[in-house]
């Protein structure tokens, strides 16, 4: 694969996190990555390890204590909140494990949250939600409830809400980790078309049969890269 677009580019990122008397805890120490636009990047390790850390940062959640990230060529390190906060909306599109939907408020209006963070008008919010929702094949859904509708649906949902403010990378954090297996596999199958459709995709995972569906796949213990490899 020819890449041209460097993304995402972290630059020897180290994170710590205050602890107790002067104490601290070291979560990153020196990551190094580059994430290439359209690529599908699974970033792996076990619990502790900073992955986790590693998507806060990607995800402009945090910054890092020291290092450089480069989102789109532009360095974010030293963003404000209010920076953070806008450059999520715009260019990152989050699915989260736990879903993050209003549980007692419809699909639709799940979806359009993002756009009206964003200044959207209300006839082009329903027009893109209902866009996005057609994409991930759950249009028909749009009125549920969100608390009234399977693990997999409101997997579906999340995926739209993702999409609706067309955003640089979509990034997933154990996308999975709530479905059954065959709903897992539908899900990672839609994220697989999703990125041959152009989007760049980082799935944070612990397990295997998730990091498999990347094209590449970046090792996380203790803090450190251990491993990188394209398939």
């Amino acid at each position: 694969m020819t890449h041209t677009t460097p993304l995402i580019q972290l630059k020897d990122i180290s994170k710590r996190y205050p602890l107790a008397e002067g104490q601290f805890y070291q979560a990153l120490s020196g990551v190094s990555l580059t994430v290439h636009e359209g690529e599908f990047v699974a970033i792996m390790g076990p619990s502790g390890s900073g992955k986790s850390t590693t998507m806060h940062i990607v995800g402009a959640l945090d910054t890092p204590t020291t290092g450089v990230y480069l989102l789109k060529g532009k360095d974010i390190s030293a963003y404000t909140s209010n920076q953070l906060a806008e450059l999520r909306n715009k260019e990152i599109g989050f699915i989260f494990q736990s879903f993050n939907l209003l549980p007692r408020t419809t699909v639709l209006k799940n979806v359009e949250r993002p756009m009206i963070y964003a200044g959207v008008s209300q006839s082009e919010r329903t027009r893109r939600a209902m866009e996005a929702l057609k994409l991930v094949g759950i249009e028909d859904k749009a009125n549920n409830v969100s608390n009234h509708i399977s693990g997999g649906q409101i997997q579906r949902v999340a995926i739209a809400r993702a999409l609706v403010m067309d955003p640089a990378i979509i990034l997933a954090d154990e996308p999975t980790g709530n479905l059954d297996t065959k709903t897992s596999d539908e899900i990672m199958n839609f994220f697989t078309q999703l990125n041959k459709e152009g989007r760049t995709i980082v799935v944070i995972t612990h397990e295997p049969d998730v990091a498999a569906y990347a094209q590449r796949v970046i090792k996380i213990v203790d803090g450190k890269i251990v491993s990188d490899s394209e398939k």
